[in-house]
């Protein structure tokens, strides 16, 4: 048991620490960058005639919401010129480009994160409450019931963070980078393209925790009579 726990968490930890390398390696102001994040956000918009997409702050994660139809950026990035500014701006904004053209990928993925949440929120609920409490109290009869939800909550979120995946690498290489290439000087191309790639790999992350998580929970299950 104590073997897995170090596994996850230097799983869990590695591309994080990653990708905080790659984005603030590539963070530095740039004297002469012509523009912040958020004028090079409203050219990209402006050149593909999304008129109707809204740059904005983001008080979480940076990220486009389909509903509002708005790209949401962190505002430290929106007002810095540098390349992750430019870079992260761009990918969300892939994210808009892949709306208008109806990427079915990226509908899947607002499909079935809409219609499995309560699923996930129940499995994670049921990790950091229903398991510790019933080991707690003893009333261990409730465990394995316990267990397959959260093993179902953890399929849910592999299948949601694989199709992310598509979606991310899609919004990056190939609506994202085509962009960047075009408009920023060629000797930032190759930074560019690893601000981009952390970038879509972020949902990585998710996908190796659920896996190792998957594990733990059915090393758990095992155990149960």
């Amino acid at each position: 048991m104590i073997v897995y726990l170090i596994i996850f968490l230097i799983l869990s930890t590695a591309p994080v620490i990653w990708l905080n390398y790659v984005f603030h390696k590539n963070d530095q102001i740039l004297i002469n960058m012509p523009f912040t994040g958020l004028e090079f956000g409203k050219l990209i918009l402006k050149d593909y005639g999304l008129t109707e997409v809204k740059i904005e702050k983001s008080l979480s994660v940076d990220h486009y919401d389909l509903l509002e139809k708005k790209v949401k950026v962190k505002q430290d990035r929106l007002s810095k010129k540098s390349l992750t500014a430019i870079s992260i701006v761009c990918h969300e904004i892939g994210h808009a480009i892949q709306h208008k053209e109806k990427y079915k990928a990226l509908e899947q993925r607002t499909s079935l994160v809409r219609n499995t949440a309560w699923i996930s929120q129940i499995g994670s609920s049921i990790l950091l409450i229903g398991i510790p409490t019933i080991l707690a109290t003893g009333y261990y009869p409730l465990i394995k019931v316990c267990l397959l939800l959260a093993l179902l909550s953890l399929l849910i979120g592999i299948i949601v963070h694989l199709i992310t995946l598509e979606v991310e690498l899609d919004a990056s290489f190939n609506k994202a980078l085509p962009i960047l290439i075009e408009k920023v000087p060629p000797e930032y191309h190759d930074s560019c393209k690893s601000i981009l790639r952390a970038a879509a790999f972020t949902y990585v992350i998710g996908v190796v925790r659920n896996f190792v998580s998957l594990r733990f929970i059915w090393l758990m299950l095992s155990r149960v009579r």
